[in-house]
């Protein structure tokens, strides 16, 4: 049986959200800046940003990609 691969515009927004959890620079962002899985990356990065500043545990981050990749 062949493995199914995740969208890249959801990967993109899962990598930008691990990254802008783990507090780094926007400026990381591997997409080129018109493209919409730059727009996805930086969707992913600005809500993991937003996550870390409220307190959430690395737990909790990990438990909402998963609920994301799911989808």
């Amino acid at each position: 049986m062949k493995r199914q691969k995740r969208d890249p515009s959801q990967r993109a927004y899962i990598k930008g959200y691990q990254l802008g959890f783990d507090g780094r620079s926007e400026d990381t962002c591997p997409h080129q800046s018109n493209s919409i899985f730059a727009h996805e990356w930086m969707k992913g990065w600005r809500e993991g940003r937003e996550d870390q500043t409220e307190g959430f545990k690395m737990q909790a981050s990990q438990q909402k990609i998963l609920a994301q990749s799911n989808l």
